[in-house]
């Protein structure tokens, strides 16, 4: 707290301020020392740790995870069919897909997301013919109804499915779709602006059945569908958005050679081009123009390890682990490890824990963060120590 000055000493101080503003502006050296402000140390680097998994429920081969506004429950997606919701440590299932979805190695169940206002719910899945759909369920908290399907789309192959869903910053909904399959891409796919395999759409899902956002990239663009957001990738099995910043993360599934995670920033207008199949990682795989290509975030060796495919997290922006704040979190479904990176100057990262088959991750309101494994378990993320 400051204190006025006793008026007597008024012209005191003010004679003594005078003569010492007169001496600083005739000899600057003879300045006081007390008067120059202290340095600041800069703030040191945050240290790394490693991270535990503790399991907290089990499912029938989960593969994708949300939660919903104004809810409590972690809701996930089993392969085989089922979303159900974890309540209190006990699940229940909420849509039963068992009976229709097509059971293949990258089929079946393959991802989850709901609307803003968690009045509706999206589920995407291959049926028994193998194509994938894109359905709508209004939803109350406890029932699913008025089922409806938002687009569909025909594979060629059983494999390449993509199947990730989310909502964006912009309240838009974005859907992974692979290459269609196939060993790499024979259809060219990717590179294919004319169809939605290899792509990441954007649209909004409450139309009739939906409606494509007047400033997507290609909206207009003759000879280019026009909920395309992003192309040139391969099996986009998991994106996830960066909650504080808005950057999209995208882990694509390489060939033969090399993984790699893509990172779009919230200030692009998309219509990035991620360069497959022209492009496996940083590497050329098939001659052709190659100008434009966006450069890969993170590579690194398919088969190196073990390694076989790039598993797409987050970037922490929890409480609770403060060393993992602002670094990106992924992994490798073969290999199993998990590796972190800072967000801000993202590479290859250091491992922090290890998960077998890991098939995905989820965060949830507080921006704590979760792991999927095919085996079953649902693991909560947390310091190891």
């Amino acid at each position: 707290m400051r204190f006025p000055p006793i008026p007597a000493l008024v012209p005191v101080l003010a004679a003594a301020l005078a003569a010492v503003t007169a001496c600083s502006a005739a000899s600057p050296q003879a300045a006081s020392p007390q008067a120059t402000p202290p340095t600041r140390s800069p703030s040191p680097a945050p240290t790394w740790g490693e991270l535990r998994f503790t399991e907290i429920a089990r499912f029938d081969r989960p593969v994708a995870f949300a939660v919903r506004a104004g809810d409590d429950g972690l809701y996930v997606a089993e392969q085989t069919g089922r979303l159900k919701v974890l309540r209190d440590g006990r699940s229940r299932t909420v849509v039963d897909l068992s009976g229709e979805v097509s059971g293949g190695n990258e089929q079946g169940l393959l991802g989850v997301a709901f609307h803003p206002s968690g009045r509706w719910l999206y589920l995407d899945w291959t049926d028994a013919d193998g194509d994938t759909h894109v359905t709508e369920w209004a939803y109350d908290g406890r029932r699913a109804t008025a089922r409806r399907d938002v687009l569909t789309q025909d594979q060629p192959y059983a494999n390449h499915n993509g199947g990730q869903l989310a909502f964006g910053p912009d309240g838009y909904l974005y859907i992974a779709l692979g290459d269609g399959g196939g060993a790499g891409d024979p259809q060219g796919n990717g590179q294919d602006l004319g169809t939605w395999l290899g792509k990441i759409l954007r649209i909004d899902p409450r139309g009739r059945p939906y409606e494509v956002p007047e400033d997507n990239p290609f909206a207009g663009r003759r000879g280019a569908r026009p909920e395309i957001w992003a192309y040139g990738l391969r099996n986009p099995w998991r994106f996830t958005f960066d909650r504080q910043t808005g950057d999209l993360w995208i882990g694509d599934v390489g060939q033969n050679a090399w993984e790699e995670v893509d990172v779009q920033r919230a200030a692009a207008k998309g219509g990035q081009n991620y360069g497959w199949n022209l492009r496996e990682g940083r590497a050329r795989f098939r001659d052709g123009q190659a100008r434009g290509l966006t450069e890969p975030a993170i590579v690194y060796p398919l088969g190196r390890d073990g390694n076989c495919s790039v598993i797409a997290g987050f970037v922490y922006r929890g409480a609770r682990i403060p060393w993992l704040r602002g670094r990106f979190l992924y992994g490798d479904f073969c290999a199993g490890w998990i590796r972190a990176t800072p967000a801000d100057d993202p590479g290859e990262g250091r491992r922090v824990g290890t998960v077998e088959q890991l098939s995905s991750f989820g965060e949830d309101h507080d921006g704590e963060l979760y792991a999927l494994s095919l085996q079953g378990p649902l693991y909560r993320v947390e310091a190891a120590s």
